[in-house]
């Protein structure tokens, strides 16, 4: 089966490539701006936005006016790419998808343009990658993309690194039947919890790192009063660049830790089981919850399940989701009796009716195998 596939490499470029990467990205970022308030100032007049056709009819006439001549240096495929995006943004915005378009900051950590493969533009070569505009720029060549290159990405995150993600359509064949199903239950003390006993623990990643974190944010703070008290553009402040950056690293640590157990998580799951049966969890009502909110960010179910999906959805697995709202931590595995609702504290208890004692955690994730199962044979 053809699927679209991404793949990212981290970038080493030389200090004329990392002029043109910002030129480039704040090109894109003020095409994007300037059509957003155009978009807006069109529709509070005539009660019409505009098109993605419309506005890149209108690229070239800014290339040609003096004010504006400068978008003629950097590659012009990033710039329609960027018309591109904004479009999207407003046609999901009005499908209920997403919120309205912001305007793009300089101040965001991550900045980023999107160029396509035109006449084979983007190729690898060796430890070294082909870039429209930017020519061969040294990379770390981690694996072999082996589909055909659509688009890439190019990033500059926070901490001052430089990346890039290619997007590639390419042959995934599904894995062997296991003639398997399994029941997923998300906690937060363990992370995953499945129905033939395994429990997976939360590292929390973030709270090993918080001491730290806090360290040195109080120092970035610090260095920004003073150079406040200084009349010191942030911009232009060394020190408080440095600090940044440094804490950027950090988040960037612990954001690819996190990334790293949750896709070696997945893939385990999805290549023993043909069906993963797990709850349709409400994340965003629960991170109202204050006192739990941290630990629920800190986990990530959201990307998880997100990437347990697409990995299904490549490799011919099926997910199956029951209710929020089904009892699984009330009904007993053995005889399905219904014992009652029980705060967060209990974690073992023992059936009223058949007397057989639960690990709470397992027995949830037993019932929601049960049910999966139960809704997949009434399909």
């Amino acid at each position: 089966m053809i699927q679209h596939k991404a793949y990212q490499f981290r970038l080493y470029p030389d200090e004329e490539q990392k002029i043109f990467i910002s030129k480039t990205i704040g090109c894109s970022r003020f095409v994007y701006n300037h059509f957003l308030a155009l978009w807006n100032e069109t529709y509070s007049k005539t009660g019409k936005g505009l098109t993605y056709h419309a506005c890149s009819a209108m690229l070239p006439q800014m290339k040609q006016t003096e004010e504006t001549i400068w978008l003629k240096e950097v590659d012009s495929i990033a710039l329609q790419s960027s018309v591109m995006h904004l479009a999207d943004s407003f046609s999901r915005f009005f499908k209920k998808q997403n919120n309205k378009p912001q305007f793009k900051s300089k101040k965001n950590p991550v900045q980023s343009y999107t160029t396509k493969n035109v006449n084979n533009s983007i190729a690898i070569l060796g430890n070294r990658m082909k870039l429209p505009k930017l020519g061969y720029v040294k990379c770390a060549k981690s694996q072999e993309p082996k589909g055909r290159i659509l688009h890439a990405t190019i990033r500059k995150k926070g901490s001052g690194k430089f990346f890039v993600s290619l997007l590639c359509e390419e042959e995934i064949r599904q894995l062997p039947k296991t003639n398997a199903a399994i029941g997923v239950d998300l906690g937060i003390t363990d992370f995953a919890i499945l129905s033939d006993g395994q429990k997976f623990d939360n590292h929390r990643f973030t709270s090993k790192m918080e001491k730290k974190l806090k360290r040195e944010q109080r120092k970035l703070s610090r260095r920004a009063l003073l150079a406040k008290q200084k009349g010191i553009d942030l911009f232009d402040a060394k020190n408080y660049q440095k600090q940044k950056r440094k804490v950027a690293r950090l988040h960037e640590k612990v954001m690819n830790q996190r990334n790293d157990f949750l896709n070696k998580l997945s893939t385990e799951i999805i290549k023993n089981n043909d069906i993963i049966c797990m709850e349709d969890l409400n994340t965003k009502g629960m991170l109202r919850n204050r006192k739990l909110a941290k630990s629920i960010t800190d986990v990530s179910w959201s990307s998880f399940v997100a990437k347990l999906e697409y990995k299904a959805e490549w490799y011919g697995r099926e997910i199956i989701k029951i209710s929020r709202w089904f009892p699984s931590s009330q009904l007993c595995s053995e005889c399905g009796h219904q014992d009652g609702k029980k705060s967060l504290d209990i974690r073992h208890w023992t059936c009223s009716n058949c007397h057989t004692h639960h690990d709470r955690d397992i027995n949830a994730s037993k019932n929601i195998l049960a049910e999966g199962l139960r809704i997949k044979s009434l399909v």
